[in-house]
């Protein structure tokens, strides 16, 4: 029988859940890296034991950890065996800890700038990593988004990075400005059937495709309405919160987009978006998922936008659509349907590749719920935790 790991990252610390295919009883392992924020950890899929971790403080800044034997044990990647993993300081050491833009050719200057909330033209500053995203044939490699928004690789197990200028370079970039929640290149989607494409968005840019591995980029933003934009046809500038895709059809596209129409969809690798957001209570929220062998099932979690961020009514539901969007239904069971107040992120929902399917979210209240089947009912997993920030689900054989 397959096992389970769930991956969650918090505010502080991150947890390592598993079960077995029966998804009833859970080992809780954590936290890691305690006190720290953990953006995000996932899984390579070329070894499941492989996990990377975006380890973030305020105080010390960022740090990359990278665990080979399932996350019980966890290193700095970049600081030899035997050496401190701090300066005399106290500052983390590190290749992994650097994020270095690249810089005009020939100049030594910025590549570029970008607009700031007060309309002026601001310098890339380099804050924290949002989001890692493994290859999918190589355990070595790795992509991080990062804010303030660029795409950086790595191709020795996080040791070192190096930015794909070809995304902040775009002729755009001078108008991407900061969301709510920053600048930040949040979502990294890798076509499985063609490794020279790959989908980034981000907030508030919009979404962007490359198809020749990174090296240059178009806006994919056609379709995508904001209330905010005195341009109704905008290239960019977009607050998008979240895209997911099936592997199978991996140029049918599912997105998030805040207070745009919430969910929108896109048959042709994102040249042309619509609304499929149907009879859903609002158009406002983080997290978008695929179910793992239905790719025309999709689930999304409504959030109110203007009141708190909160669910509807105090009703915590999430929704299901089994047509690709458009015709939802609610799924309540287990699920708390009175004074329920969290929030749930963007990076904070996943599917495991089970059969039936099970889907996991993390909220903002420190639960993390799990359905075993599909959606037709939950149940927390864990209670308690810090606030959830993301939530990655690995397969185990």
């Amino acid at each position: 029988m397959s096992n389970v790991r769930v991956l969650v990252g918090t505010r502080k610390g991150a947890f390592v859940l598993t079960s077995d295919g029966k998804r009833e009883k859970w080992d809780v392992s954590g936290p890691h890296f305690a006190g720290w924020e953990i953006y995000h950890l996932k899984g390579s899929p070329a070894d499941p034991n492989r996990l990377y971790a975006s380890q973030t403080s305020g105080w010390f800044g960022q740090i990359i950890q990278r665990s080979d034997d399932g996350g019980k044990t966890w290193h700095q990647p970049g600081t030899p065996p035997g050496e401190p993993t701090t300066t005399p300081e106290g500052m983390p050491k590190g290749e992994s800890n650097k994020f270095v833009y690249d810089a005009s050719p020939g100049t030594g200057k910025p590549l570029t700038t970008h607009q700031f909330y007060d309309g002026t033209q601001h310098p890339w500053e380099f804050k924290r990593v949002w989001h890692l995203e493994p290859s999918l044939t190589d355990p070595n490699t790795v992509y991080a988004g990062v804010e303030d928004a660029a795409l950086f690789r790595s191709t020795d197990g996080a040791k070192t990075w190096h930015e794909l200028a070809g995304l902040r370079g775009h002729g755009t970039g001078p108008k991407w400005q900061p969301g709510a929640g920053g600048m930040c290149l949040h979502t990294i989607l890798l076509d499985p059937s063609n490794p020279k494409r790959i989908y980034v968005a981000i907030s508030a840019a919009g979404a962007f495709r490359t198809d020749d591995g990174g090296k240059t980029w178009k806006p994919i933003n056609q379709g995508l309405k904001s209330q905010y934009l005195p341009d109704p046809n905008a290239e960019v500038g977009f607050c998008v919160h979240r895209i997911a895709m099936h592997r199978s059809r991996p140029s049918v596209l599912f997105m998030q987009l805040h207070n745009g129409g919430g969910a929108l969809r896109s048959d042709n690798a994102g040249d042309l978006w619509h609304e499929v957001r149907g009879n859903l209570p609002t158009d406002f929220g983080f997290p978008i998922d695929v179910h793992a062998h239905e790719p025309e099932t999709i689930y999304v979690v409504p959030i109110n936008a203007e009141s708190g961020r909160v669910p509807p009514e105090g009703k915590l539901r999430v929704y299901r659509s089994r047509t690709g969007g458009n015709e939802w239904e609610a799924l309540t069971k287990g699920l708390p349907q009175r004074d329920c107040y969290v929030n749930v992120l963007r990076d904070a929902m996943a599917v495991d590749s089970l059969d039936k399917c099970g889907v996991y979210f993390g909220t903002t209240g420190g639960q993390v719920y799990a359905s075993a089947d599909a959606g037709d009912s939950w149940a927390p997993i864990v209670r308690d935790l810090p606030a959830v920030l993301s939530v990655e689900v690995q397969t185990l054989p």
